[in-house]
């Protein structure tokens, strides 16, 4: 009876703030009753509000209560480790093979894609157990955003929620255009562009409009604002057939394909040397993107701690397996020089002679895009879900609907941003800024591990390991650029020896703790550290061009901080924080109904 009526006074008092919270998002969003005049007053204090909030972090404890409780109702946990394995190959399979593999294998490495993907993978499998060991100490929806949150602040993890939203809305546009090819092959029509429209007046990229992958993206929104599980279900189901095609495109490649052609066209294995291996590592990076869309899923897993790790990296090496093989295949069926730059793979069977095969492929890769869109959909409206949160963007988008358990906003929202851009834009000129946006997102969580190992759990002194990281950063760029401009060939032994001679004194004289956590990265700081540098030296090969686009976003989104997040964020924590003190409870206290459920199981 005691026990019962202490949980009855825990439960009116927690739903009693939840209703106080309530009235003040209604008081927190009134866009429309703040005169000019008082946004001008609130501009006036943004540096006080800049020193307030860019350093600003929250506890995994209170992104996983206080700050959940924003979006209303909770996501529902239905999904198993057999859906979100399922739902990481789906993302991923699709992309790369057929988006990249046959423009770098063209014009970049040659041959040698395969190494290209090898150098890729790795870095993935990397990069993936750095978010493993995160998204099962901070299981929520926001994936890198609030790992980065936790850890560096909130401008830190707003700038790579930014560059992530932005990396998922341009490569489901260039996906979705992608469809558009391969479905015309599937008919029979060797030029995709006879499936779109023409406009005259508008500049080359931009002006001929693909009204087919709209419509994919637009009924793709529909369905995920239905169920997750539901739309976990379609993928699986696309995802088996796709495993199966790529099985047959592999074993039909080689044996109907002449292993010569690796090593007889013009230049042999790698007829654009190590750089251009390297390079091309760069662009297929790209295909590796849909592994994150899982760690977002945290909070619909029914059991993310033991789930997540197997789901995260399990799928990055299935998947790293098959691309390997389906980019050998392909240069086994044609000489590099010969492979087409789109439907690369239907063009191939097509130039042998198994015009049936290349309708099949068709078939295929269409599915495997719509399953690869499916989940990056998936991932983007959660990552958007979580900032509104934050209130880095408006609060609105934090929404969830308390029937479907889908964050219905932010999915309608990103959908038409998608479909307005694969509306529009070419494959080409959005390939490369994505490229650059995922490996600084990456970049950043490895080092956020880091930091977190060393500091946050192990109370080392914060400016050892800043300054660490500092010059592992240092240290990667110099290697990177000595092996890009072949200039100075021996910087790259003097580089390489001091990345080698700085992370082992760190690892011998630094000491690390590790969290009372389900998994947890071995071998630190070295997984993490080899993440950090694969993600510079990748970043690095990418165009000047991709480096100007890029700039010009996060100068964008920067001054979108300073104009509206930094105000709503102070806003929010500043009337929150009145709100807990006038209940004399701490800034911690939250129950989220996930724990009531817990509780009243116990009882």
């Amino acid at each position: 009876m005691y026990t019962l009526a202490c949980f009855n006074f825990i439960e009116a008092k927690t739903l009693g703030i939840f209703d106080q919270f309530e009235i003040m998002e209604n008081n927190l969003n009134p866009p429309s009753n703040i005169c000019f005049c008082n946004y001008l007053n609130s501009l006036s204090q943004t540096p006080y509000k800049l020193r307030r909030r860019l350093l600003a972090t929250w506890t995994p404890d209170q992104e996983l209560n206080q700050v959940r409780l924003r979006s209303g109702a909770d996501m529902k946990r239905k999904l198993s480790l057999f859906d979100l394995v399922a739902l990481g190959l789906g993302g991923m399979l699709g992309v790369g093979v057929f988006v990249t593999t046959g423009h770098v294998a063209r014009t970049i490495s040659g041959p040698a894609v395969f190494i290209s993907y090898i150098i890729a993978g790795i870095s993935a499998l990397l990069s993936s157990m750095c978010y493993t060991e995160f998204s099962i100490a901070v299981p929520v929806a926001g994936g890198a955003f609030s790992y980065l949150r936790v850890t560096f602040g909130e401008f830190v993890g707003y700038l790579a929620g930014a560059n992530i939203l932005m990396e998922y809305v341009l490569s489901n546009a260039a996906v979705a255009r992608s469809f558009t090819e391969y479905l015309s092959g599937t008919f029979g029509v060797e030029d995709p562009n006879s499936w779109r429209i023409e406009m005259h007046g508008f500049v080359k990229g931009y002006n001929m409009l693909d009204f087919s992958a709209v419509a994919l993206i637009l009924l793709l929104t529909l369905f995920l604002c239905h169920s997750t599980k539901e739309s976990s279900i379609l993928n699986l189901a696309m995802t088996i057939f796709h495993v199966i095609f790529f099985g047959f495109i592999i074993i039909a490649g080689f044996l109907i394909g002449d292993p010569k052609n690796l090593v007889s066209s013009p230049g042999g294995l790698a007829p654009f040397g190590a750089k251009g291996v390297v390079d091309g590592a760069a662009i297929v990076y790209f295909s590796y993107i849909g592994y994150d869309s899982v760690s977002t899923l945290a909070e619909e897993i029914r059991s993310p701690s033991r789930d997540l790790p197997m789901g995260i990296v399990g799928s990055v090496v299935i998947v790293s397996f098959l691309y390997c093989l389906m980019g050998l295949a392909l240069c086994v069926m044609v000489p590099y020089n010969e492979i087409a730059d789109k439907a690369s793979f239907a063009m191939a069977f097509q130039k042998l002679g198994w015009k049936w095969a290349s309708h099949l492929v068709g078939v295929g890769a269409s599915l495997g895009i719509m399953a690869s869109l499916l989940v990056a959909m998936l991932g983007q409206a959660r990552y958007l879900c979580v900032i509104a949160r934050a209130r880095l963007v408006p609060a609105w988008l934090a929404k969830v609907h308390p029937s479907t358990g889908t964050p219905l906003n932010a999915t309608l929202f990103l959908g038409f941003c998608t479909a307005s851009i694969a509306l529009f834009t070419e494959l080409d000129i959005v390939l490369e800024i994505i490229s650059i946006g995922t490996l600084l997102v990456f970049y950043l969580v490895a080092n956020a591990l880091i930091y977190r190992r060393y500091v946050i759990v192990g109370s080392n002194p914060p400016l050892h390991i800043l300054l660490f990281l500092f010059f592992l950063t240092l240290l990667s760029v110099g290697f990177s650029l000595s092996w890009k401009f072949e200039q100075r060939l021996w910087g790259l032994p003097l580089f390489a020896g001091s990345l080698i001679t700085i992370t082992a004194i760190f690892h011998y004289m630094i000491p690390s703790s590790r969290q009372d956590l389900e998994w947890s990265m071995p071998l630190m700081p070295w997984p993490a550290a080899t993440s950090i540098f694969l993600n510079v030296f990748l970043m690095t090969t990418l165009k000047i061009l991709s480096f100007k686009r890029f700039g010009i976003w996060t100068g964008l989104i920067i001054l979108f901080y300073v104009l509206y997040g930094v105000h709503s964020t102070y806003r929010a924590e500043e009337m929150e924080m009145e709100m807990v003190a006038e209940n004399g409870l701490s800034a911690n206290f939250g129950i989220s109904q996930e724990r009531k459920l817990d509780i009243q199981q116990q009882l």
